[in-house]
């Protein structure tokens, strides 16, 4: 598993913050607002099937959407194109959707929380804690050349690992349920219970190689 190179710039916006002290805000990993628990339900299923942490999918949808599904009156879209509660870009969306067998509406909650939180766990499989995130934001291939010292973080990627990763201690809380097979995007195991121990299994290098940068 690749870890996250930590540069100073990262570590001045992602040093730990305890839980109890994070503000509400969304650039904040603190307790999501209102709109965010309105999904709840559909979260907690997303976390129980995939294995990710309702607080991670929590974070991830108030960075990304802050719980709305429409913004101006419309389906609400990023000025990149990407969709939806978890901002999913159209592409992984199409991936999410044929792997998972979703309905046909991107914008459906359920539907997109289920895509955004699989692509989670497929960016935590090859990426780990809190390097998924980094390649949710800027793409895996990005993420994967910036590792490799070809390129550098977006500003933009920056600020959002300290919104929703701040504690690089947190790995410990994932589970080691919900295997992604080799180069099918599927699920070999589906978690009974919510998110709880470590995940022990090791990246699979070759995962991603037909994935786009979408995310």
């Amino acid at each position: 598993m690749a870890p996250l190179k930590w540069t100073a710039a990262v570590l001045a916006f992602a040093a730990p913050v305890p839980i109890s002290a994070q503000s509400t805000g969304p650039s904040s990993a603190g307790r999501p607002a209102s709109t965010v628990a309105t999904w709840r339900p559909y979260i907690r299923e997303a976390s129980r099937r995939f294995g990710v942490p309702v607080a991670w999918i929590e974070r991830v949808m108030q960075a990304e959407s802050r719980g709305r599904t429409v913004k101006g009156g419309r389906p609400i879209r990023s000025s990149a194109g990407a969709i939806g509660l978890m901002q999913v870009m159209p592409g992984t969306w199409s991936d999410m959707r044929a792997r998972l067998g979703l309905g046909v509406d991107p914008d459906n909650p359920r539907d997109n929380i289920l895509a955004g939180t699989f692509y989670l766990r497929l960016m935590y499989d090859r990426f780990g804690y809190p390097g998924l995130f980094a390649a949710y934001n800027a793409g895996p291939a990005r993420y994967a050349d910036y590792l490799a010292g070809r390129a550098s973080l977006p500003r933009e990627t920056v600020g959002y690992l300290a919104s929703v990763a701040p504690d690089t201690q947190e790995s410990d809380r994932v589970p080691a349920t919900a295997r992604v097979v080799e180069g099918l995007f599927a699920v070999r195991k589906i978690p009974a219970s919510p998110p709880s121990d470590r995940l022990d299994a090791q990246p699979k290098g070759s995962l991603f190689v037909a994935l786009s940068q979408e995310q």
